[in-house]
């Protein structure tokens, strides 16, 4: 009896292993398989299905495509002129195969697809690889002064034997010391105009910066000359120069003894710039403490950013609170008492509620929470913060009162608190200097 059992054990055993096997290819007919030959390519079409009758001969880098011929799926390999693209076996069955083009410049260029099978044998497809022209994103510093070096930030930065790549301050070019697809390290010309955008040339077209070098638009506070305010609150934070300065005054915010808590904890007398507009007269004038608004026109402010430039030396790196950017009418803040202005509007007067909580909207900038540790290599940088990302309460959650308005810019306080996100206890140096409202392009 015992054996009985046995030999009945091992046919069920292989009964099931047959039908797991039956299974598994019934659960996976389209499972995808490598086939031989050589693959056809009839034509090229884009992907989109609204677009399925437009036949391609080219198409931009990063495009998807759709190539439909027979026995696609011997495509083991498949270049773009010497390019490699990526292959998804999702994407490709024996009449289709859809890539998306590589999005790296091609060294060589043959105008030629690749279609390589397992065995290395290739079919060739006429295709040419369209190069999108230059594009830039933003400068290191934009007001690096002229004969030093900067970084010119964006994509499709090419040379060519031909056609050089270049690029220019205004109408002056610049000496290029090195390049990458996405970077131009250059020098700025030592004549070179200030308040004029930047321009890339290359083989591929023509890009121009939608902001200046050495931009004094919409200039708030360079804390150097008149008309331009410095402090204006109940506190008044550092202004002075040494050898890092970019050009004069920098405001400087913590130091080499102070110390900011893990949490960002509240230390406005070492961490909060203040500037509140008005002078204790009756009514409220402002002669001595203008309106912001007085130095840039926010009627556009959602297609408008708040810029400076920013220097955190290496050692005295910044890893803990938010600087938080917050703006205010004289409804809410103004560096008088309370009452009425030569305009007929009720201020506030001084105070440090307004902005306390998740009510009135600012913007926060936490560049260390990344890495848990921020400086800016001994350099300075400029920093840019859209108005439209002032949408945030003290503590990092979406505020909760009316959106700003064009009358809420009259004021700015900096203030590095909190901000939602714990840090490491340390002794932040935080220099900034030439802070401006100017158009997103």
């Amino acid at each position: 009896m015992k054996k009985i059992i046995t030999k009945i054990s091992i046919y069920a055993v292989a009964a099931l292993s047959a039908a797991v096997c039956f299974t598994a290819c019934q659960d996976e007919p389209d499972r995808f398989r490598l086939a031989d030959g050589k693959p056809t390519v009839y034509y090229v079409r884009p992907v989109k299905a609204s677009a399925k009758d437009s036949l391609l001969t080219s198409a931009y880098m990063g495009n998807s495509i759709c190539l439909v011929g027979e026995n696609l799926r011997s495509v083991y390999k498949l270049l773009f002129n010497d390019q490699a693209a990526t292959l998804n076996n999702s994407y490709i069955t024996d009449n289709t195969l859809l890539v998306d083009v590589p999005n790296e410049i091609p060294g060589e260029v043959s105008n030629l697809m690749y279609l390589i099978t397992k065995n290395a044998d290739t079919v060739k497809v006429d295709f040419q690889v369209l190069v999108p022209g230059p594009s830039i994103t933003g400068m290191k510093n934009e007001h690096a002064a002229a004969g030093t070096v900067s970084v010119l930030n964006g994509d499709y930065f090419v040379d060519d034997p031909n056609v050089p790549l270049q690029v220019f301050v205004g109408d002056k070019e610049a000496l290029i010391k090195d390049f990458s697809k996405g970077a131009i390290t250059f020098v700025v010309p030592e004549d070179a105009v200030e308040n004029t955008p930047l321009k890339v040339k290359t083989i591929y077209g023509e890009a121009q910066s939608g902001f200046y070098w050495m931009d004094t638009r919409g200039m708030l506070f360079n804390f150097d000359t008149d008309p331009h305010p410095g402090n204006h609150g109940w506190h008044a934070q550092v202004i002075e120069t040494d050898e890092t300065a970019l050009d004069g005054n920098f405001l400087r915010l913590g130091g080499t003894d102070v110390t900011m808590d893990a949490d960002g904890g509240w230390d406005d007398g070492h961490f909060s710039f203040e500037y509140w507009p008005g002078d204790w007269t009756d009514p409220i004038s402002y002669n001595d403490s203008p309106l912001l608004t007085d130095y840039a026109d926010f009627s556009d402010w959602k297609n408008m950013s708040l810029k400076f430039e920013l220097f955190v030396p290496s050692a005295n790196p910044w890893m803990a609170g938010s600087m938080q950017l917050i703006v205010g009418g004289v409804d809410k803040i103004s560096g008088s008492g309370a009452g009425v202005d030569i305009y007929g509007n009720t201020c506030a007067g001084a105070n440090n509620t307004y902005f306390n909580g998740t009510s009135l909207p600012r913007g926060l900038y936490t560049p260390w929470v990344s890495t848990g540790s921020f400086d800016t290599g001994d350099e300075w940088i400029t920093v840019t913060v859209p108005y439209s990302n002032f949408l945030y309460g003290s503590d990092g959650t979406v505020a909760t009162g009316p959106a700003l308005t064009a009358d809420d810019f009259t004021s700015l306080l900096i203030f590095v608190w909190s901000g939602g996100n714990k840090g490491t206890e340390c002794n932040p140096v935080i220099k900034i200097d030439n802070i401006r409202a100017v158009p997103n392009k």
